[in-house]
């Protein structure tokens, strides 16, 4: 057998290690963290039926105040008028539960306009989901407060500066 027909042969590609997860793996994963997508979430959604979303307690004061036509959708899948959290959640959710995709299915727009099922979907999951989004409000917080650091010019040392070019002014001699 030719060497270089046996390099080519052993440097294909070998089967992975299932119990090794791969890169893209512990991306997904990590995004699933850090929006809340957790295996108990997921079972939790298992419960939901349509009862559950079309007998939910809405109060009078609360569906007056979520007119259709003040959110528009985005990409026909999830309302504008969830924070961008929720929105990254909402999507990673429906491709994870397709229980909850099948119920948003059923219920939108025959049922439930768009914004209550997602305003009752965030209610029932609360306790499940509450965490998640407050550590991504704190991070985007510390991410605008980096950011406005950087974009500031350091005035100190400017003032440093000028404050030394104006004592050696008053320092030096006048030459007549």
């Amino acid at each position: 057998m030719d060497f270089t027909s046996w390099f080519r042969r052993s440097s294909g590609k070998k089967p992975k290690n299932q119990n090794q997860p791969t890169k893209s793996n512990q991306l997904q994963e990590y995004e699933e963290e850090l929006l809340g997508v957790t295996d108990q979430l997921l079972d939790h959604l298992k419960t939901f039926t349509l009862d559950t979303f079309k007998n939910f307690p809405f109060k009078d004061d609360d569906e007056a105040a979520y007119d259709v036509e003040a959110a528009t959708n985005s990409s026909g899948n999830v309302r504008k008028d969830l924070s961008e959290w929720q929105e990254r959640h909402a999507f990673l959710v429906l491709s994870k539960s397709k229980e909850l995709s099948h119920l948003r299915f059923r219920l939108c727009p025959a049922h439930l306009k768009e914004q209550q099922f997602w305003r009752i979907y965030f209610m029932l999951v609360h306790d499940y989901v509450a965490e998640y989004e407050i550590r991504a409000i704190q991070r985007a917080k510390i991410k605008s407060m980096a950011m406005e650091n950087e974009e500031k010019p350091n005035a100190s040392a400017y003032e440093v500066e000028m404050a030394e070019t104006k004592q050696a002014a008053v320092l030096s001699p006048s030459t007549p």
